[in-house]
């Protein structure tokens, strides 16, 4: 029983930090990345759908991102969902593809982007921290319940401990890498 519980554990909180990782990558750094774009949602034919079901994304340059899309209809409704989206960029439309050149960022907004990751991260490291409180009161309601005896409730506590610690840690790497990358100029 505890060992399903920590299995749990591990799962949750692994999905917990892949997802930090897929939020951060929409997270403009100084480089371009297709992560800025491939899930800006795009009314096409009466359907809201992410920008890399409609179109190649390519990075032909280190500031320059290349849309492509299959339908050259879609190049309208693509190009709206750009404008509408918080990028800060204006896409160049040549009647086959978009392309957007991203400027250099200010040392203003690099430390802008900075914080917002710093925040993206704790709240992360908060709810790592929920799913341990969640799994410590159910291996605490099983040690009620006689399911597990009180030392291996101590002993699976201690490794519930060591796993948070390593999720947490892996978040503040994941943090630190962004907060670098977004500082590189």
């Amino acid at each position: 029983m505890a060992s399903e519980v920590l299995v749990n554990l591990n799962s949750d909180m692994q999905k917990c930090v892949d997802g930090l990782s897929h939020e951060l990558v929409s997270v403009r750094s100084g480089r371009a990345s297709s992560g800025l774009v491939e899930g800006l949602l795009v009314e096409y034919h009466g359907a809201s759908l992410p920008v890399k079901q409609l179109a190649n994304i390519s990075i032909p340059e280190a500031t320059l991102i290349a849309i492509q899309p299959w339908d050259r209809g879609a190049l309208r409704a693509i190009e709206k969902a750009i404008l509408k989206s918080n990028l800060g960029v204006n896409p160049s439309n040549d009647g086959n593809m978009i392309r957007l050149a991203l400027p250099s960022l200010s040392e203003e907004r690099r430390l802008q982007l900075a914080k917002m990751v710093g925040k993206q991260v704790e709240e992360r490291k908060v709810a790592l921290r929920n799913i341990r409180r969640d799994c410590v009161s159910k291996l605490r309601q099983m040690e009620k319940n006689r399911g597990i005896s009180e030392n291996e409730l101590e002993s699976t506590l201690r490794k519930v401990d060591d796993v948070c610690d390593v999720f947490v840690h892996k978040a503040a790497e994941i943090g630190l890498a962004k907060e670098k990358e977004i500082k590189e100029i």
